[in-house]
Formats: C-alpha cells, structure tokens, sequence
C-alpha cells in the first residue's frame, strides 16, 4: 500500500512542477523582494497552519514575516497593516469566507494583496492584485477531501520564495546564526573552534625528529588518535594518526620504531582557524566524501594553537 501511495505522491508533485506558472512565480518574488513593509500571512485551517510556519521560515531568513490569523484580523489585529505591507492569503479553493470578507478591510488600509490559491478563477484569485495558482492534479487522501498535496505545494512554493530571497539579499551565514541563537542550530552557527579545540598541555605533540618509539606514549597518553608534528616555535609541519602507525607497521615492520617521525608523517595537513565557525569546520572535514577527515590543527601566526576534532563536534551535539 505505502509503496503505491509513494507513487502516487510522485505523480500529483510532478504535475504541479510541470504545471506551475514560472512567469506568475517571478512576479511575485519580485512583490516580495521589493516590498517596504512586512509580508503578513494568513489562511484558515491546514492552509493557515502553512501560512504560519512561512511567516516564521522568512522571518528566520531575513524577511520581515508576520503570521496574521484571519479571524483575529477581523477582530481588531488587522489594525497593525501599513499602505507598505504585503499580505499573503493561502487557500486551495480561493474561495474561503473568512479570507473573502477580510478584502475590503486590506483596500482600506492600502496594504497589496497576494493569493496563493489552486482555482485560479476564484474570487480570491481575481480580487487580488497578484495571484498564483499552485496546480494539483487531486489529493492524496482516497476522498480527494483532505489536505495533503494541496498543502504540500503550498509550502513547497513558500519555501522556494524564502530561499529565493535569501540569495537575492545575499543572507549571511553569519545573520543565520544571529537569528538561531538557541537550540541546536544556535549552538551549531554561533560555536566558533576556539570553543571547542583542544588546546594547551592537552595537545599531542611530537617534533619532526623525534624516533617513533619515543613518542607512541604521547600518541598513547593524549587519547587523540595523533600528534601534531611541530618545530621548536610551534610551526606545523605535519602530522602524525593512528593510521599513519598502521601503515609504517605494515610496510616496515619493526623498524618503523626507529624512524623519525618526519619520515612517516602526514606533510601539509589542512589547518583551520580559531575563529572558524563549528559549521565550517564541519565542511571542511567532510568535503572529500573519499578521505573525510576527522581532526584539524588550529592555527595562528602560523603557529599550532589548538586541535579541533570531530569527538568533541558530537559530544557537543553539533554534528
């Protein structure tokens, strides 16, 4: 039964991506780009509850949203729109009462009004003066009654408008993570690698002289699966994993013990900075599917300052 659904669930999405008016789509997101004030969103049950959730996606994206329910519009709240504002009204059958008998209120206080409806001759759609009509071939539901791809292209064309904006603003990593300052996505954006490195006497450290033998306590003690080979002054030369050891094992047996460590390290590691987001650390140890990496020297002036590893990313809950 699932796996039929499944396909069908493809086949009514599929209609809407070939059906969906590109050129209406583009209109509106220059409605949006361009618009003074705040876009105000709202509709009645399940399409209210999308209406919600975009007002709360463009507000954490860097667009100033509001969620306005349209009872309570009626009912004195209307009074926060300005001739500036935008207001959004999402409704399958354009033809919600409620939405309908709010209209004229909008005119009177000049705000602009857009519909995102599926029955592009409903009177939402022809008393507003922008409207989109998101295709549905029916609904999932066997009854072709209750909401499911009608409120699955809704939010589908809202989000794509939020992402939109955010790349026509050229929203930063940086304002994302002013936005998200609790929670796990807070923690993940705001963290920067000095938080989290390893640093000082906990660091594992070995020169580029020194004999194999005489540092595997070191590679032992500091439980970091390496050592960070440096210069007297704390330059970086290379480094030094637990799998670096397997394989001088295996291609020189016993006397890998006696090499010096610049013979059997790691040259030229990837270095990131203190002041590196969490995030991009992230990135940055994931960015060859191939050869993921799992710990980052830290580095400033050059000079080794910390150790950044994907354990302490997790323990914090951050990856």
């Amino acid at each position: 039964m699932l796996g039929e659904l499944f396909k069908e669930q493809r086949q009514y999405l599929e209609f809407y991506f070939d059906q969906i008016d590109l050129q209406a789509a583009q209109k509106i997101f220059e409605k949006f780009l361009f618009c003074k004030g705040m876009i105000v969103f709202t509709g009645i049950g399940k399409s209210g509850i999308i209406a919600e959730k975009l007002a709360m996606t463009m507000i954490s994206t860097g667009t100033k949203a509001l969620y306005l329910p349209a009872v309570n519009a009626l009912h004195g709240d209307i009074g926060i729109l300005g001739e500036d504002d935008l207001v959004v009204m999402i409704s399958k059958s354009g033809e919600t009462e409620e939405l309908i008998d709010l209209i004229p209120y909008i005119r009177k206080k000049r705000a602009s009004l857009i519909t995102f409806v599926s029955k592009a001759k409903s009177r939402l759609a022809q008393r507003s003066d922008l409207s989109i009509c998101l295709p549905v071939e029916r609904e999932l539901c066997p009854f072709d009654l209750a909401p499911t791809i009608s409120t699955t292209v809704q939010l589908l064309f809202g989000d794509i408008l939020a992402v939109a904006l955010m790349k026509a603003k050229e929203f930063s990593l940086e304002e994302f993570a002013t936005n998200h300052p609790a929670g796990h996505i807070g923690k993940k954006m705001l963290l920067q690698v000095k938080d989290l490195m390893i640093k000082g006497n906990d660091l594992p450290l070995s020169s580029p002289e020194d004999r194999l033998m005489d540092v595997l306590v070191e590679l032992s003690n500091k439980r970091c699966g390496l050592l960070l080979v440096t210069d007297r002054v704390g330059g970086l030369h290379g480094i030094f994993t637990d799998g670096d050891l397997r394989r001088s094992l295996q291609k020189f047996g016993s006397l890998a013990l006696d090499k010096k460590i610049v013979e059997l390290m790691t040259s030229r590691p990837k270095a990131i900075s203190k002041d590196t987001l969490i995030v991009e650390a992230i990135k940055r140890m994931q960015e060859n599917r191939d050869q993921m990496i799992t710990a980052l020297p830290v580095v400033e002036d050059e000079k080794v300052i910390g150790l950044i590893r994907m354990h302490e990313i997790v323990q914090a809950g951050l990856s």
